[in-house]
């Protein structure tokens, strides 16, 4: 299964601020594709300012290092990384189905 990692947006305060462009929350959505089956989750991260030295200018950002700081900051990538497997093994092989009605 492929899995792919995407923030789809971030809410920052405005770069005239003191200090400028602080991000406070994010927008992600996790996917995965194995095949024709495909399953996605998608949730949000809010984020506490720290003044421990490591900031990093807005325009600055990588993907990758506010990904990071969701795992940092209570999202569970296994947990969500499992749950899109468990979705796509359900679709593969389904826990209920919709047979015809027999008086059909």
């Amino acid at each position: 299964m492929e899995l792919n990692w995407k923030v789809e947006w971030m809410r920052a305060t405005p770069a005239a601020s003191v200090p400028p462009s602080r991000v406070l929350e994010c927008g992600w959505r996790c996917t995965g594709v194995e095949g024709k089956f495909s399953a996605s989750t998608y949730g949000s991260c809010q984020f506490e300012p720290t003044d421990d030295g490591t900031f990093v200018p807005y325009e600055q950002l990588t993907q990758d290092a506010v990904l990071r700081w969701c795992w940092g900051n209570g999202v569970d990538k296994d947990a969500v990384e499992a749950a899109i497997a468990a979705q796509i093994a359900d679709q593969k092989n389904p826990p209920t189905v919709l047979p015809a009605l027999p008086w059909a």
